[in-house]
């Protein structure tokens, strides 16, 4: 039916992948978890594949799941995506096939649809103009309604998440007899929710942010080798995925706006007439790499001052500072330095485990393996400690960190959070469980601080960490802090993210 097709590079002939099972370090995971990272590069006569590659892996913090990369190469796209991390997925002679003067990627944590291949990105959508390839970073709140609108026109699904949605009422809005801007315009008006998105098709590259802004995206443009190529153009869900590869940063994507990359160059589209930035608070606190850039500073810089206020708001009497490795380290520089007690590193990370797919015996775990942190005994004995963490969300590894310190010689701990107690769940692509599951939902900060066995616990406080970005505190959405969500959320979408897992995949 379609003149351009579509070609999916075999799995069976790549390296084997690891699958993606959680890990069970000592230390399990208990932080709000990322979504995704997305990244597109518009590079004529440039290795795209291979660019891409190197952006996804600056972006591997963002989710590690999956990944995936699509090229275009004129009318043919190809695709490969599997589970794992990205340099787990990919090898030289994946990329090698990998063709093209456009390429989108992704790298994958579930908030939408379960952790399973058929659920990585890019997805792929067919239409009368030929087919898109979409990496999405946030999450639909009207998934439900969406998905039964395009089951009415007999649209076959092969996935569980909202991404794979959205390529498919782009599409069918093309097949409606509109162009590619145009349909996407009409898709993007039948979403509601968080969402970033890049979108590769045979005739350019889009990138688009929600009339919210949640999620970041940004653009950079590569120096061209060839002066009489077009200007190369990049997007990323953070700067980082810019420096890596050695393009500039332009600008950020702005909240309700679609940028267009052609030959032509970069247009711009303010798609919706209602904008309202409401960024992420968590991007800021926690989740963006600490050299990223947001508001014309690093987010290091905005986490040392984060420390500083959270010194001035919840002092202590101690003898050391130290930080939770690596979320932890600049806010705990910050909080020694206003503070004046001295800063230390008492638990090491182990920065190359990366995930681990091997399950620890029982009796490794009762003996207490420690894979991702440990603490250092001569540094913690007989010290009063300030431990400086940027949020708690169910309190299970907070309790096991505070054991360990004990156990090293710590004589007193007391933990710090450069950021508001976690009492509400995110929609917008942000995985923090359910709200019975968020400690500070159920109980006080002195509760909190039993639980934990810490001598105290104090938080930063919510004006503190919104007065300290330098900004208009209304830019951002803090809802996981205080429930006011920018964007309404109905209760079928409150109950669960895999929501989508139970409704049949095919047509009705």
């Amino acid at each position: 039916m379609f003149s351009r097709t579509a070609a999916t590079i075999d799995p069976a002939a790549a390296q084997p992948s690891a699958s993606a099972s959680e890990d069970a370090d000592y230390f399990p995971a208990d932080k709000p978890e990322e979504a995704c990272g997305v990244f597109g590069v518009y590079a004529p006569g440039e290795i795209v594949a291979k660019l891409a590659y190197f952006g996804l892996y600056a972006l591997q913090h963002r989710g590690q799941e999956s990944a995936g990369i699509a090229t275009f190469d004129g009318d043919q796209v190809h695709l490969y995506k599997e589970m794992g991390l990205v340099s787990q997925v990919f090898n030289e002679a994946i990329l090698a096939k990998l063709t093209g003067d456009l390429a989108v990627g992704h790298t994958r944590y579930s908030t939408t649809g379960s952790s399973r291949v058929v659920n990585a990105q890019p997805a792929l959508a067919e239409s009368r103009l030929g087919t898109l390839a979409l990496a999405h970073n946030g999450n639909l709140v009207n998934t439900p309604d969406l998905r039964a609108e395009l089951q009415e026109t007999n649209h076959q699904f092969s996935s569980t998440t909202d991404s794979e949605l959205i390529a498919l009422a782009i599409a069918e809005e093309v097949n409606r007899g509109k162009s590619w801007l145009e349909g996407t315009i009409s898709a993007l008006n039948r979403c509601q929710g968080a969402f970033s998105l890049v979108i590769g098709t045979p005739d350019g590259m889009m990138g688009v942010r929600d009339p919210n802004g949640i999620r970041p995206l940004v653009i950079g443009t590569l120096s061209r080798s060839n002066p009489n190529t077009p200007i190369q153009y990049v997007l990323a869900s953070e700067t980082c995925g810019l420096d890596i590869i050695g393009a500039e940063y332009l600008r950020d994507v702005e909240p309700g706006e679609l940028v267009w990359v052609t030959s032509e160059g970069l247009a711009s589209f303010h798609w919706t007439d209602r904008p309202q930035p409401k960024l992420c608070i968590f991007e800021m606190i926690y989740f963006a790499r600490p050299d990223s850039v947001m508001d014309s500073e690093s987010l290091y810089s905005y986490r040392l001052r984060i420390g500083r206020r959270l010194a001035a708001e919840a002092p202590a009497d101690a003898d050391l500072v130290i930080p939770v490795p690596d979320s932890g380290i600049p806010a705990a520089i910050g909080y020694s330095q206003a503070s004046g007690i001295p800063y230390a590193e008492g638990l090491i990370k182990n920065r190359y485990v990366g995930r681990t797919f091997i399950q620890p015996t029982q009796t490794m775990r009762e003996s207490g393996i420690r894979m991702k942190l440990n603490p250092l005994k001569d540094v913690l004995a007989g010290k009063r400690i300030v431990i400086v963490d940027d949020s708690i969300v169910r309190g299970t590894t907070s309790r096991k960190i505070v054991k360990a310190l004990r156990d090293a010689g710590a004589i007193e701990v007391h933990m710090r959070i450069s950021s508001p107690p976690v009492t509400h769940p995110c929609f917008y692509g942000i995985d923090t469980d359910n709200q019975e599951q968020l400690i500070a939902a159920t109980k006080s900060v002195e509760e909190i601080a039993v639980q934990i066995e810490v001598d105290s616990l104090q938080y930063l406080s919510w004006s503190g960490m919104l007065e300290t970005t330098h900004n208009d505190p209304n830019h951002f959405c803090s809802a996981c802090f205080t429930g006011n969500y920018p964007v309404p959320v109905p209760e079928m979408i409150k109950r669960s993210k895999l929501l989508l897992e139970k409704v049949p995949t095919s047509a009705k």
